[in-house]
């Protein structure tokens, strides 16, 4: 099988052991329909925050990255920046 082989791929795959888990809280008046939930944030924050209450229950997530969309004090850099990622 064909596998891709780049320099810091050992750093990607490991990145999310180093981001601590997340309660979550819930917002009544944000609360959704039936058994669905939706959750407001970064996406791998809420996603960990998912595991200790609905590790094997998910059956599908749905993630919107609102790149550059003008509504956030933050643009997303586009720009490889890091020397690593240069090489």
């Amino acid at each position: 099988m064909p596998r891709l082989h780049f320099k810091g791929k050992v750093f990607v795959e490991n990145h999310h052991l180093a981001v601590p888990f997340h309660e979550l809280l819930p917002v009544r008046e944000k609360a959704s329909l039936h058994d669905n939930l939706i959750v407001h944030g970064d996406n791998l924050a809420a996603l960990k925050s998912l595991l200790p209450t609905y590790h094997g229950k998910v059956k599908c997530v749905y993630i919107d990255p609102p790149y550059n969309t003008g509504n956030e004090s933050w643009a997303y850099s586009d720009r490889v920046n890091s020397p690593l990622m240069r090489d």
